[in-house]
C-alpha cells in the first residue's frame, strides 16, 4: 500500500488568486485577472463556495462552455485538478495536471498527483508513456524535497515531507520494477523503507525484486522480506487476506530453498520483529554447505559437490520452486563434466555433458553460435552457464552458455573434404 496524500498537500490546490470582488472590492485591482461580466463573477463565486465535488465539476464545465476564453484560465485549471482529485478520477486529474505543467513545470500539486496516480493509471499493463510521466514527476518531487511547496510553511513541511519523499522513492522503485530494472528498483525501495519501515506492500515488492535479480546471495534476503510482508500486522501492513496469500507463498519458497520447513517459524518471528534482515541475509543450510565445499582449500572436487547439492534441491519435494527462486536466469559458479554427445557432431550448437559420474548425461549446454570443429566423447569441459530449464526424470538441466565461458574446448574448424577435379580424356 502506497502512502496517502497528506492534508498539507491540498493547500497547494487552493493557492488560487482570489478575484477582487471576493475581497469586497467593487472592481478588480490593477494587475489582477478581469472578469468579462457579472455572469462570470457569479459563476466563479459559486464554484469557489461549492464544497460538493460533483456539482462543482458541473459548474466548472458550465464555466468552460460559457467562457471558453477567460483571464482566470490558470485558476480554472487548478480548480478542475482539485475537483478531479476529490472525485478520485486519476485519468482526468493527470490530464489536467499535464496542462498545468505545460505552463509551469514545477507546479507541486500537478507533479505530486501525477506521481500519486501512476499506479492507478498503469493498471495491469502499464504503457511506456504512463511510466515515463510518473518517473519524471516522482524524480522532480524527490529532487526538490528540501523546498516546501507554495503556501506550506517550513513547520508544516516537516510533518508532511516524509510520506511525500517515501512515495517518491516508492513510485520510482515500482516503475523500475515494471521495467525489470531490478537493481534500480531495489535501491529505491530501500530508500522508501528507510523513511517508512512499516509498509507491507513495499516489503513484498522488495522480496520480489531481490528474487528476480537471480543472484543466489540475495535469495535469503528475499525470503526475509516476503516473511515480513506475511507476518507484520501493524499499521501499514497488508490486509489479513493479503498476509495469508504471501504466507502461503513464502512457506513454499522457504521449503524449496532450504529443503524443509525447519527454522521457518523463527524466520517469521524475526521478520515480524525487525524491519530488515540482520547481517544482510539468512543463509540456508544447503547454501552454506555448498559454499563451504566450494571455498575449502582441501576440497577435492568443489564443482561436483556443488552439482550434487543442486541436484538434491531440484529433485526434492519443492524442486520447481527452488529452480524458479534460485537458479532460473542465474549465472552459476563453474561446473565441470565430460562430453557425452555433440549436436551436430561437427560445429555443434548443443553439447551434452555428464557432470556427476562422467557417463550419465545430466547437463545440456546451448550456444547461439556453433563451436569450432569437434571434440571426442569423454573430453572434460568446464563452464559457467545461465540455467534455463530442467527435468527430473531423466534428470537434466539446460544451460545457456557464452563461448568465452566454456573452457577445455580444443575443437578446430573441420577441414573441407578435398575437391577432385574431373580430368578430360585425351583423344
Amino acid at each position: 500500500m502506497f502512502h496517502q496524500p497528506s492534508k498539507y498537500l491540498y493547500l497547494a490546490a487552493f493557492s488560487l488568486l482570489a478575484p477582487a470582488w471576493v475581497t469586497g472590492q467593487d472592481k478588480p485591482a490593477a494587475g489582477q485577472p478581469q472578469y468579462k461580466d457579472p455572469g462570470e463573477f457569479t459563476l466563479y463565486d459559486s464554484i469557489l463556495k461549492d464544497t460538493t465535488p460533483k456539482t462543482r465539476l458541473e459548474k466548472l464545465q458550465e464555466w468552460q462552455t460559457k467562457y471558453a476564453s477567460t483571464e482566470f484560465e490558470k485558476q480554472r485549471e487548478q480548480l478542475f485538478l482539485d475537483t478531479y482529485i476529490k472525485l478520485n478520477e486519476p485519468k482526468e486529474a493527470v490530464a489536467e495536471a499535464k496542462q498545468i505543467l505545460a505552463d509551469n513545470p514545477k507546479d507541486f500539486t500537478s507533479l505530486y498527483y501525477t506521481m500519486y496516480f501512476t499506479r492507478a493509471l498503469a493498471g495491469d499493463k502499464p504503457t511506456p508513456d504512463v511510466l515515463d510521466q510518473g518517473e519524471k514527476a516522482a524524480a522532480a518531487i524527490v529532487a526538490n524535497i528540501d523546498t516546501p511547496p507554495p503556501n506550506v510553511t517550513a513547520d508544516q513541511w516537516k510533518g508532511a515531507r516524509t510520506p511525500v519523499e517515501a512515495l517518491g522513492h516508492s513510485t520510482l522503485g515500482w516503475i523500475a520494477m515494471q521495467r525489470e530494472n531490478w537493481d534500480a528498483a531495489e535501491a529505491e525501495f530501500q530508500k522508501s523503507l528507510a523513511l517508512d519501515a512499516n509498509n507491507g506492500e513495499l516489503d513484498y515488492f522488495m522480496g520480489t525484486v531481490l528474487a528476480s535479480e537471480k543472484r543466489r546471495e540475495k535469495l535469503s534476503a528475499a525470503l526475509f522480506y516476503f516473511a515480513r510482508a506475511a507476518s507484520y500486522d501493524g499499521a501499514g501492513g497488508l490486509t489479513s487476506a493479503g498476509r495469508q496469500q504471501v504466507l502461503d507463498y513464502v512457506k513454499r519458497a522457504y521449503e524449496g530453498y532450504h529443503g524443509s520447513d525447519e527454522g521457518f517459524d523463527q524466520l517469521l518471528a524475526t521478520a515480524k520483529a525487525q524491519t530488515a534482515p540482520a547481517g544482510g541475509y539468512f543463509l540456508s543450510a544447503n547454501e552454506t554447505k555448498v559454499q563451504e565445499a566450494y571455498d575449502a582449500e582441501d576440497a577435492k572436487n568443489p564443482q561436483l559437490n556443488l552439482w550434487k547439492n543442486l541436484k538434491a534441491s531440484l529433485t526434492g519435494a519443492d524442486g520447481a520452486n527452488y529452480f524458479e527462486m534460485g537458479m532460473k536466469g542465474a549465472l552459476l559458479p563453474p561446473l565441470k563434466g565430460k562430453v557425452v554427445k555433440l549436436e551436430p557432431e561437427i560445429k555443434p550448437k548443443t553439447v551434452v555433458l555428464a557432470l556427476e559420474d562422467g557417463t550419465t548425461p545430466d547437463a545440456t549446454l546451448k550456444f547461439e553460435m556453433p563451436l569450432a570443429g569437434k571434440v571426442d566423447p569423454g573430453t572434460e569441459l568446464s563452464f559457467e552457464g545461465v540455467a534455463d530449464s530442467y527435468t527430473t526424470s531423466p534428470f537434466m538441466v539446460v544451460f545457456n552458455v557464452d563461448p568465452d565461458k566454456l573452457h577445455g574446448w580444443t575443437g578446430k574448424n573441420a577441414p573441407r573434404p578435398p575437391v577432385h577435379k574431373k580430368t578430360t580424356a585425351s583423344n
